[in-house]
């Protein structure tokens, strides 16, 4: 399944990840931390940034989609076995989502956004989830304090909880996708 084309966005191609996509996405991934998050590398929640082929490409359950602009990775959308970890997250919502896919690494380089890359790549990783008939629900977090992210979310997702205001909360919002028909 490695390498599988599934549509292009104006011009860009999507695909599930390859090897020779793992720099490139590393790269994003990196550049989104830093430049876009403003906060860095921080190695107790970026594991699976570093070991991008373990995680996403080599593991059962796991996948990495991917856009491309010529060669050079601009999207990536990650599919995870698992929800929340707690701590940091609340113990029923890692309980409640034990069982769910997790969406993680949902990112586009600040210079190709507004071109539909992130809802290509999560309907894309949405109907992968829902054609591989492993999880009961997909799950993901989102920070609000990072443009664009929150009313991305809410147009295709569900508000579960909203941590924002709570006594040590991360200040994340935790969604769930429906499932899509198969």
């Amino acid at each position: 399944m490695s390498g599988e084309r599934f549509g292009e966005v104006e011009g860009y191609e999507l695909r599930l990840a390859q090897p020779a996509d793992v720099e490139g996405a590393r790269k994003l991934m990196f550049d989104t931390f830093y430049l876009v998050m403003g906060y860095g590398y921080v190695p107790q929640w970026h594991a699976d940034v570093i070991g991008i082929r373990e995680t996403y490409l080599q593991r059962p359950g796991h996948a990495l989609f991917v856009a491309v602009d010529g060669q050079r990775v601009v999207g990536t959308a990650g599919v995870r076995a698992g929800g929340p970890k707690s701590p940091p997250c609340a113990t029923w919502l890692a309980e409640r989502y034990a069982d769910a896919a997790q969406l993680a690494r949902v990112y586009v380089d600040p210079a190709h956004r507004r071109r539909g890359l992130a809802r290509a790549l999560v309907e894309r990783a949405c109907a992968h989830i829902a054609d591989s008939r492993a999880y009961d629900s997909i799950y993901l977090h989102t920070d609000p304090a990072i443009e664009g992210a929150e009313p991305f979310w809410r147009e295709l997702a569900k508000e579960v909880h909203d941590e924002r205001g709570e006594p040590g909360g991360n200040g994340i919002i935790h969604f769930e996708i429906p499932m899509p028909a198969v």
